[in-house]
């Protein structure tokens, strides 16, 4: 979907706040039409009311209320060209204090609610004379480890390899559907308040953690970005067809880290191998 974005529409999950708002008002500032979608519906209904926008109440997580929300979508708008897969959940544990709760809430909203939404919405995209776009906000985390983020790496990770490879097949299958895999840093979002939204039968021991306070960033100056810079990358990165919305290039050396520990790896078989034969 390469090009304007005038008249065309938008759906965004997690829309109420954060890089989901900032998403709504710069693609409204396009020219688009859009839905937001979010969990909380106090705060879903005060933007929606705020930004002139259709605003569903939609646990991604749940598979029903994502085909209402499309439903909803299309009957107010007729079809969908962009669908934004923003919702999520950032709070921290060390891997040995975690439950199967803690893996189920995680997962449900950071990796399975992507699933849902794509599920449902993807032949909506496809079916349009014009194509359309996928943006999946990824996470830095999906390209490095971080100590306490396990169950989010998991999912980031998971929501990356998914994205990178339904790339790959929608461009096989003529190009007229995009994907944009937005990785964001630090960006000033009520992630750090996750826990406001868990179900009381998925108890456990996930605590939300002020980014700054994580293991992480307890020794470094954390490079804060607000949600409206995050979303106009993201924007430019949908509008130019690039697949990677990076907001934090400065962050390259981990990830470099982590890709020079994986190829020495495969060199250092290599070399074992040449020194059998």
């Amino acid at each position: 979907m390469e090009g304007s974005l005038a008249g065309k529409v938008a759906v965004i999950t997690g829309g109420a706040s954060g890089i989901g708002r900032a998403l709504a008002e710069g693609l409204l500032a396009e020219g688009m039409q859009v839905v937001i979608a979010d969990i909380q519906a106090d705060r879903l209904e005060r933007t929606a009311a705020e930004l002139g926008v259709l605003g569903v109440r939609t646990d991604v997580s749940d598979p029903a209320q994502v085909a209402a929300l499309s439903a909803a979508a299309v009957e107010r708008h007729g079809t969908v060209h962009l669908l934004c897969n923003n919702a999520g959940i950032g709070p921290m544990s060390p891997v040995f204090e975690l439950t199967l709760a803690d893996w189920q809430w995680m997962l449900d909203v950071n990796l399975r609610g992507a699933i849902h939404m794509l599920t449902q919405f993807l032949p909506i995209l496809r079916g349009n004379a014009d194509g359309g776009h996928i943006l999946n906000t990824c996470s830095m985390a999906s390209m490095m480890p971080v100590p306490t983020l396990a169950t989010y790496c998991t999912a980031k990770y998971g929501l990356l390899g998914l994205s990178e490879v339904l790339a790959m097949e929608l461009a096989s299958d003529g190009g007229k559907v995009g994907v944009t895999a937005l990785c964001p840093g630090p960006v000033a979002t009520d992630l750090g308040s996750s826990t406001r939204n868990r179900p009381a039968d998925l108890a456990g021991s996930l605590r939300d953690v002020m980014l700054e306070d994580s293991e992480q960033f307890k020794d470094a100056v954390v490079d804060w970005i607000s949600p409206a810079q995050a979303a106009q990358i993201a924007i430019g990165a949908v509008r130019r067809g690039d697949f990677y919305a990076i907001t934090h290039p400065d962050m390259v050396p981990e990830v470099k880290a982590r890709h020079a520990a994986i190829e020495k790896a495969f060199a250092d078989e290599k070399q074992r191998r040449e020194a059998q034969a």
